[in-house]
């Protein structure tokens, strides 16, 4: 029996339960021991693929060890690269050949009944010429007739069993080849997929996968071996703990923005209107939005008690200085006054002591010197929203 410590197994067991994609397929590239599979998180089902047989069995310090999620995902990508195109290609080769298998039966079979039925013609025209009176010649061209009938219906049974038994055209072969690609992912990555029918498709066309950790760059490195004896290496990033939830880096910079002038209430209504998610892939509400505050360390908004905001939305820093939104906007576009837009369907940010420099003053005196721009909207005219983008 071939030792699970020998790097040369080829022998890696039928799919394990669970939902680690590459259980029973990972072995270490230090030590050459098959890597182990745990499953952490609240739920305990985020795999964790570590290599510490050494440790059980010889008290060795563990070799490597890293999360399974992100892992199983770059595999997940690679065998789909590789699997979609030869699969459609396979699958219609497999049918063509399949069909050309059953053309070939069928004319061979429909010769067989030409020549039975000559053979029956052949043997009424003897048994019609012969003498009546010669019964015994009569009696043999009479039974060899019988049979050539018999054989004729014979191979004409056949024919009928094998076109009934003939599938009728699969619809395949009408479909886009990048249709069935995308059909084959989505059915993949189908919450109602079984993992060991993926397990089963991975363990189909991937030998092993060989891991190791390159400390210098943090970066998982993994080797796999695709069966018939290609390579291809894979380089991840390590993830840190509970990176894979966490929520997008813009987002918190965003956020740190806006809570310049809006309440965690509005911040999420912002992020949800530009199609924005919680690492969990949720929709903001405002208790996600305090969350995610408390632990970035991010201060709340709170109104100026003097009523003076040092920061400013588009509407209002506008009407301090006497000029339009669009005029104000536009000068923000172009960098001629300080301005802030964390979100493109969001509030512009301007702040307060800025609207009161040389630049700002200038674009006031050049709104007003130019008649064919108004300064400001009419004062009798109502304003609809209370921030505009």
């Amino acid at each position: 029996m071939v030792s699970d410590n020998t790097p040369t197994s080829r022998h890696h067991g039928a799919p394990k339960h669970g939902d680690a994609l590459l259980a029973g397929l990972l072995r270490c590239r230090r030590c050459g021991r098959k890597l182990t599979v745990r499953y952490t998180g609240a739920k305990h089902d985020i795999p964790r693929y570590s290599c510490w047989r050494g440790l059980l069995d010889n008290g060795e310090p563990r070799c490597i060890a890293f999360g399974g999620l992100r892992v199983d995902d770059a595999i997940k990508d690679a065998l789909l690269r590789v699997v979609e195109p030869g699969a459609i290609t396979a699958a219609a080769e497999a049918e063509a050949q399949v069909a050309s298998r059953r053309d070939q039966v069928r004319d061979a079979l429909a010769r067989d009944l030409e020549a039975a039925r000559y053979g029956a013609d052949r043997a009424f025209r003897q048994y019609d010429a012969a003498d009546p009176e010669n019964r015994l010649v009569a009696a043999e061209l009479e039974a060899r007739w019988n049979r050539a009938l018999a054989r004729a219906a014979e191979i004409e049974a056949k024919i009928a069993a094998h076109d009934t038994a003939t599938p009728r055209p699969s619809s395949l072969a009408a479909l886009d080849a990048a249709a069935l690609g995308t059909d084959l992912r989505t059915v993949w990555e189908a919450p109602t997929t079984d993992a060991r029918l993926k397990k089963r498709i991975v363990r189909t066309v991937i030998l092993e996968v060989v891991a190791d950790i390159d400390d210098d760059a943090s970066e998982i490195v993994l080797l796999i071996h695709w069966i018939g004896g290609v390579h291809t290496e894979l380089r991840l990033p390590k993830r840190r703990r509970g990176q894979r939830n966490s929520t997008a880096p813009e987002i918190i910079a965003a956020v740190r923005q806006l809570v310049l002038l809006a309440n965690d209430d509005l911040i999420a209504g912002i992020l949800n209107r530009n199609g924005l998610l919680t690492g969990h892939g949720n929709r903001w509400t405002r208790e996600r939005v305090t969350a995610l505050r408390s632990h970035h360390k991010i201060p709340v908004f709170r109104p100026a008690p003097d009523g003076t905001e040092p920061w400013l939305n588009l509407t209002n820093a506008a009407r301090l200085l006497g000029v339009t939104t669009k005029t104000l906007r536009l000068a923000a576009e172009a960098g001629s006054i300080e301005g802030v837009h964390p979100l493109p369907d969001g509030p512009w940010i301007f702040a307060r002591a800025e609207l009161g420099k040389p630049p700002a003053q200038q674009l006031t005196q050049r709104a007003r010197q130019n008649p064919k721009y108004p300064t400001g909207s009419h004062p009798d005219q109502q304003n609809l929203f209370t921030s505009e983008v």
